[in-house]
């Protein structure tokens, strides 16, 4: 788990500005998709919900330290 977890943080780490900022354009997307699912009763691991809003904070903290 601690290999994972690393290299997807060494992943994230080389992507430039533009690349984060279309990471971030999915997420969002992600996160609106997964709302609609949720509120008809469609999405069966809510845990997603959370694990989307903090790759979120992630990318936009990667955007903010790079400026």
């Amino acid at each position: 788990m601690a290999e994972k977890n690393a290299k997807n943080t060494a992943e994230k780490e080389a992507l430039t500005a533009e690349a984060l900022q279309s990471k971030l354009v999915d997420l969002k997307k992600e996160q609106m998709n997964q709302r609609f699912q949720h509120a008809t009763g469609l999405l069966p691991k809510t845990h997603v919900i959370r694990q989307t809003r903090r790759e979120i904070a992630r990318v936009k903290t990667k955007l903010n330290a790079a400026k």
